[in-house]
């Protein structure tokens, strides 16, 4: 079997962890530097899809919904969210890591179609929490695809995003029957309960990383 070759590096900012952009073929992986797991592969975005498809189902009465994605990663989540959308629709993608989206728009591109070719598709590079905390009843769809769910692993700041008062600044940048999203690898019970205390109606979806259904069971909650 033919081994993974390193195509970069970059650091993610605030903590200094490193990440490594692999390729074998026609596989990808993204991996922390010095741990033998994957943040993400290639092969495996039938939850990211998922977290698309799921809100953008909420959306189809909406001929322009603007929607908000919280980290670009291999680009999965973006395509799937433009491929469930019209064409009058803005997707825009808080990326953190300049590299990521320099990965995005060379070859890594290629795993997920090139979705930011797409005139749709917007890119913020920054912390998604700055447009969630600037953009008052700005976007009708929020997804959050930021580090490992509610437990963070990669970043302690993204924790926020997940306590009473991140979920009330996502809350406060919907429009009117706009829909929040949140991906994580795995249940967890008190944040359904913190959505449910926020006012929101929810509904946690387990989902496969590998499609036709199989791999891990993620979860992704909704909540409007």
């Amino acid at each position: 079997m033919a081994r993974f070759e390193e195509l970069g590096t970059a650091i993610i900012p605030g903590k200094g962890t490193k990440l490594r952009l692999l390729r074998r073929n026609d596989e990808f992986s993204i991996r922390i530097a010095g741990s033998s797991g994957e943040l993400m592969n290639s092969r495996l975005h039938g939850s990211e899809d998922a977290l698309a498809t799921l809100a953008c189902e909420c959306l189809t009465d909406n001929p322009a919904p603007r929607v908000l994605i919280g980290g670009l990663g291999m680009g999965f989540t973006l395509a799937a969210a433009l491929q469930s959308l019209g064409p009058a629709a803005e997707v825009t993608v808080a990326e953190l890591v300049p590299e990521v989206e320099t990965w995005n728009r060379g070859p890594l591109g290629e795993a997920a179609g090139y979705p930011l070719k797409d005139p749709r598709a917007r890119v913020h590079l920054g912390d998604v929490v700055e447009l969630i905390q600037s953009s008052p009843a700005a976007y009708d769809a929020i997804l959050l695809d930021i580090d490992n769910g509610p437990e963070g692993l990669t970043r302690k700041e993204n924790d926020w995003l997940y306590t009473t008062a991140g979920i009330a600044a996502a809350q406060a940048a919907l429009r009117p029957d706009g829909v929040l999203a949140y991906w994580s690898a795995g249940h967890d019970p008190t944040f359904t309960e913190r959505l449910k205390r926020a006012g929101l109606s929810v509904e946690p979806v387990t989902v496969r990383a590998h499609r036709p259904g199989k791999g891990a069971r993620h979860v992704i909650w909704l909540a409007w």
